[in-house]
């Protein structure tokens, strides 16, 4: 896909970037494999329900994780952004935020042609 330099603005929407950084770190859900080397040597990775985590989740069981934060964040702060938002109000608000999104930049395009 081509990106216009026109269509740069539409791209650094303030409420686009909020809802992807907020789906991204609390909604969007991935799997850390763990590597097991088998008799022979061979390493295969598994991937394992109980591992599905979302990053800040991740981030949380990190040993000493606050330490990581800006010193005017808690944990507190964060687990209650996240609590905001279900998993489907939140994949509907991106949606909706995606379909935004590409309808401005059509026009913007349509525009320039």
């Amino acid at each position: 896909m081509r990106i216009f330099r026109n269509t740069a603005p539409v791209w650094s929407m303030p409420s686009v970037l909020s809802i992807l950084t907020l789906t991204s770190t609390f909604i969007a859900r991935a799997s850390s494999p763990q590597t097991i080397t088998d008799d022979k040597g061979k390493e295969r990775k598994k991937y394992q329900s109980k591992d599905i985590k979302t990053p800040y989740e991740k981030f949380k069981s990190i040993p000493d994780a606050s330490q990581y934060l800006k010193a005017c964040m808690t944990f507190e702060q964060l687990d209650a952004q996240a609590a905001k938002i279900s998993d489907n109000d939140a994949a509907l608000v991106l949606n909706n935020a995606r379909k935004k999104l590409f309808k401005d930049i059509s026009a913007l395009i349509k525009k320039q042609a």
